[in-house]
């Protein structure tokens, strides 16, 4: 008996479909480019720790604008290598971003940084609803 060819496409699209779902489950699908992130909410800030590595701190560049943190790496290697030649080179550039966006106002001016063995952690102090509000005078 001969096989219909539809079942290896249907088996293909059950692989597919399973690793997907494996991949929602530990964590969320990773694009190509893109790093890695964890937000944690805490009480008083958002933490974020994205994985950088290979990446120097002058490779790093940290934005917040309008509640978005934008994050961008890039690095270039150099173009000789002092022992001898390159047989193959696939490291030469690479780069990734990642935009997050905060759910809620964060203080600006209290942002801090750092990045340790490839791991970047930007603390986001957030925003106290006392500075938001003013006080009305009653006449």
């Amino acid at each position: 008996m001969r096989r219909n060819p539809f079942d290896n496409i249907e088996e293909m699209l059950d692989r597919v479909s399973r690793q997907v779902e494996e991949g929602m489950t530990a964590g969320g699908l990773q694009v190509p480019g893109s790093v890695p992130v964890d937000v944690a909410d805490t009480d008083g800030e958002y933490v974020v720790t994205a994985d950088l590595p290979g990446y120097e701190t002058d490779d790093i560049e940290l934005t917040l604008s309008n509640g978005t943190l934008r994050l961008e790496a890039a690095q270039t290697d150099e173009e000789e290598y002092a022992e001898g030649r390159y047989l193959r080179r696939e490291r030469t550039k690479t780069s990734a971003s990642r935009r997050i966006r905060l759910p809620e106002p964060v203080d600006e001016d209290g942002v801090a940084a750092g990045f340790e063995n490839g791991v970047l952690t930007v603390r986001l102090p957030k925003e106290s609803s006392d500075e938001d509000s003013k006080r009305i005078d009653i006449e």
